[in-house]
C-alpha cells in the first residue's frame, strides 16, 4: 500500500488535545469515515469521493492530498506542525527516545 502514501502528510485535530498525522489515503479515508454524521456537508462529501476515486485510480494522489488539506483547513481542523512547541510532539520514537 505504500503507493497511497502522501509526499508529505496532512496534520489534523483529533480531539481538544490531538493532532493526527494523516500520511496516506487509507489515512485520510479513515479519518473522513469517523467524521461525525452532524458535520458531514458538502464540502465532506466531496473530498470523500475524491479520496475514494484516487483510491481506485480514478483522481491524482496529490491532488487528493491537496484537497484532504484545504478541506482540513476550511474544518478549522488543519494544524500547521512547523508551530508547535517541540516538547508538545512527546519523545521520538526508536533507540533512546522513552527514558525508563
Amino acid at each position: 500500500m505504500n503507493d497511497k502514501l502522501f509526499e508529505r502528510p496532512v496534520f489534523v485535530k483529533g480531539g481538544s488535545f490531538t493532532i493526527i498525522e494523516i500520511a496516506s489515503l487509507h489515512d485520510a479515508i479513515d479519518f473522513l469515515d469517523e467524521w461525525p454524521a452532524e458535520l458531514q456537508d458538502v464540502p465532506y462529501e466531496t473530498i470523500r469521493r475524491a479520496c475514494y476515486a484516487a483510491l481506485d485510480g480514478g483522481h491524482q494522489l496529490d491532488s487528493a492530498r491537496d484537497n484532504f488539506a484545504k478541506w482540513a483547513k476550511a474544518a478549522n481542523i488543519l494544524e500547521d506542525i512547523a508551530s508547535i512547541p517541540a516538547w508538545m510532539t512527546g519523545p521520538k520514537s526508536g533507540p533512546g527516545g522513552i527514558l525508563a
